[in-house]
Parts: C-alpha cells; sequence; structure tokens
C-alpha cells in the first residue's frame, strides 16, 4: 500500500469545487469495493519473505547546496531508522526520495536488492509513507477517506473493521463526522490509523509523533513495533525520543 500525499491523492482539487470533488470520489468507492471485495481483512497480514532497504552513496542537492552525501546504509526485516540531523540537513528530502515522490540525485536506493525505480508499482505496494501533512479530503468523512485510501492499495475495509481502527486510535464514533470538523490532533489520529489497515512491509513516517499526546504517542509506538515483529521495517524521523517496544533503533544521522 502506498499512502499518497495530499497533492498526489487528490490532483482534481485544482478543477473541482470540494463539494464535486468530494462527489466524484464516492462514487468510485462503490466501485473499488467491488473489485476488491475479495480480499479478507480476517488474515493476518503476511510480511515474508523478509525484506531489505539499502541505500548506496546516496548524495542530495537543493538550490545548488549539497545537503548530505555519500550515505550508506542497510536495514533489515524487523528494524527501524532513525534519520537524525540538524534543521535543513535533509531529512524529510530522504523520506521524499525513499518514497520515490523527489528524484534520487546521486547513489541508489535499492528494495530486495533492485533500484526501486526499476520496480515502481511492486514497489508502492510494499510502501505506507506518512508525511508532515495528514492527506485528507476535508470534504469527506472520516470513514471514506480510510476507505478510498485502502482502496489505493487494493483493500476493502468494511464499516466495523474502521470502527475498530478509529476506536484504537482515539477517536470513536467518528467515522460519520467530515473531517474538516476534526481538531488537528484528531486529524492526526485519523491519519496515522491508516497504518493499522495496512499490509506494506515499509512504513514511511516523517513526524508520526507530532500533534499527539503521551497517550496516542505510545499507543503509535506499539503499533510500529508490532509492525516490527511481523518482519515490517519502518524509517523515520521525529525530534521526540520515543522508544519503539524493545527493539533499538538503527540510527542515520545525516551530515552536509
Amino acid at each position: 500500500m502506498f499512502c499518497f500525499p495530499v497533492e498526489t491523492v487528490f490532483p482534481l482539487e485544482k478543477t473541482l469545487f470540494p463539494r464535486d470533488h468530494a462527489r466524484f470520489i464516492r462514487s468510485r468507492l462503490c466501485t473499488w469495493r467491488d473489485v476488491i471485495s475479495a480480499h479478507s481483512f480476517n488474515q493476518p497480514f503476511d510480511l515474508k519473505p523478509a525484506s531489505t532497504l539499502s541505500f548506496s552513496k546516496l548524495g542530495c542537492n537543493r538550490g545548488g547546496r549539497q545537503l548530505f552525501q555519500n550515505v550508506d546504509c542497510v536495514l533489515e526485516a524487523g528494524r527501524w531508522l532513525y534519520v537524525a540531523g540538524a534543521n535543513g540537513v535533509g531529512k524529510t528530502s530522504l523520506l521524499r526520495m525513499v518514497c520515490g515522490l523527489a528524484p534520487i540525485e546521486a547513489g541508489d536506493i535499492l528494495w530486495n536488492g533492485t533500484p526501486i525505480h526499476a520496480q515502481a508499482d511492486a514497489y508502492r505496494q510494499d510502501l505506507c509513507y506518512l508525511g508532515h501533512l495528514n492527506a485528507l479530503q476535508e470534504s469527506m468523512t472520516v470513514q471514506e477517506n480510510l476507505v478510498f485510501t485502502a482502496a489505493l492499495g487494493g483493500l476493502a475495509p468494511d464499516a466495523a473493521q474502521t470502527r475498530a481502527v478509529l476506536k484504537q486510535f482515539g477517536v470513536p464514533g467518528r467515522e460519520h463526522q467530515l473531517v474538516r470538523h476534526l481538531s488537528q490532533g484528531q486529524k492526526r489520529r485519523v491519519a496515522l490509523s491508516r497504518l493499522a489497515l495496512s499490509p506494506a512491509r515499509l512504513w514511511v513516517l516523517d513526524e508520526p509523533f507530532v500533534a499527539m499526546d503521551e497517550a496516542g504517542v505510545r499507543m503509535l509506538a506499539d503499533l510500529i513495533a508490532a509492525h516490527l515483529t511481523q518482519g515490517g521495517l519502518a524509517v523515520l524521523t521525529s525530534h521526540q525520543q520515543v522508544d519503539i517496544g524493545t527493539i533499538p533503533a538503527q540510527m542515520l544521522e545525516l551530515r552536509a
């Protein structure tokens, strides 16, 4: 599954009014449900065989300035990579490169030993990205947002499953509420709840603990830990020091 940023998921926003846009997306939700209704959520996600994410001599320039260069790293199944560094050193740029949202200017990124650009479609099915933006359509309900994003990954959660996930993330009973009526903290919880519906092996999370209270931080950390114990991988940035279960962080500190 690939959780696209707002500008990728909703390109029609530039040409449709919000009400028409929401109606356009709703009209396709039923079609997507029909196409992928055979998918079963009752079976645990199979994260095997073990996967590996590698950086080889990776470098990044922005505006003629070298952000980082010659970055080498290997992240194996069951581990999480903590990308650290000073502000402006390129942490978000690196994450966007991992997701294929920014060009790789130097070096390479490999998924299971193959460059990601050579297996773009298959790689996106293994990837779930959550960035600074929540990637939620304000004029749609919470449930419509979750169903729409899940459909992008070929999944079809039913109402009971979305209710259970929202309860797990501390926003119970909000499934029929328009996203525009939620607080910033609630919007962040809804955005992060998509992780619980994702079978993707690689989670890429840019400041996932922002706007989360202590209980929310602990809940998300436990969710990431459970993902890792199932053989998943995670790459994240955070200004907060958070323990992910008992699994030590693999550190990557970026320097110019």
